[in-house]
């Protein structure tokens, strides 16, 4: 019995797809089919049921899984005690995360981790829509919505701040917008309604009700170029907003907005050391970007 094919029987039965698994452990999806036909040839039981969902467990599969796991701690025990086997963390951790803290915060800090842990490879999805957990598309999610049940593990990441924006170009010391009044002779830059991923992201029915919108985007990062060219007004998150020198804060102490971001991981994935480290880099980045997310400027 090659005791090797039991790692890929843990990240298929966690992952619930060959891909997925493929991926978490750095390999082809053909190598875990693979893996996984030998074990189950070796041990002369039927582990996995494939259906319209990936793979399941059998009964057979249900009654290893324990074992295997407790194989897993102590593998996990034994390398934690071997000096400088830390540093040798490899395999692939795939991080889910909301475009602008994709992109402004998370991008510009992965670099130390990779450096300290040159095995480990990042994927970083930074997209303008959520990320899901329960369709296995990534092993940490940094999201808007907390999850309202589901087996997972959840921490509150962050809170940060929105505020008004515009181009400096058009509001100068002699353009400034003074109060809300005057806000209804400028067109806004704004979400798609019908596509924005979260209720969270709504603002602009808060900060004057109705308002003719010129131009709507998906992505908060056009938006931002949008208004820093002058084609309207809009609510930026001020890490993002704040560092811009195009840009300047309107109304900002009557116009503004607190979010929170939550951090989230499978339970199965908890006791993973690749996905630990990254999720504890993750809180550590907050650390070091507080006033940003504040909106205590650059």
């Amino acid at each position: 019995m090659d005791w090797d094919n039991f790692r890929y029987f843990l990240e298929l039965s966690r992952a619930g797809r060959l891909t997925t698994a493929a991926r978490r452990l750095g390999v082809d999806h053909t190598t875990v089919s693979r893996r996984i036909k030998a074990l189950e040839k070796s041990m002369d039981s039927q582990l996995f049921i494939r259906d319209t969902t990936g793979y399941r467990l059998t009964e057979a599969g249900q009654a290893l899984l324990p074992s295997v796991e407790t194989m897993e701690d102590a593998g996990l025990r034994i390398e934690a005690s071997l000096p400088n086997q830390v540093e040798r963390l490899s395999g692939t951790v795939r991080i889910g995360v909301t475009e602008g803290y994709g992109n402004v915060i998370v991008a510009r800090n992965l670099h130390a981790l990779t450096e300290r842990y040159p095995f480990l490879s990042l994927d970083l999805l930074a997209l303008p829509r959520a990320v899901r957990l329960s369709r296995h598309e990534a092993d940490i999610v940094i999201t808007l919505e907390r999850p309202q049940r589901g087996p997972f593990v959840m921490t509150k990441l962050t809170d940060y701040t929105l505020k008004l924006y515009g181009s400096k170009t058009q509001f100068g010391q002699s353009n400034a917008i003074r109060n809300r009044e005057q806000l209804a002779q400028y067109r806004f830059v704004s979400y798609v309604d019908d596509l924005v991923f979260s209720n969270e992201l709504k603002f602009l029915d808060e900060v004057i009700g109705s308002g003719e919108v010129s131009i709507r985007s998906t992505s908060v990062l056009a938006q931002q170029e949008l208004i820093a060219s002058g084609a309207g007004i809009g609510i930026l998150p001020s890490f993002s907003a704040d560092p811009d020198p195009r840009l300047v804060s309107l109304l900002p102490e009557e116009i503004a907005f607190t979010r929170t971001f939550w951090m989230v991981m499978p339970e199965d994935l908890r006791s993973v050391a690749r996905v630990r480290v990254v999720w504890d880099h993750l809180r550590e980045v907050v650390d070091v970007s507080q006033s940003l997310l504040a909106g205590e400027g650059s």
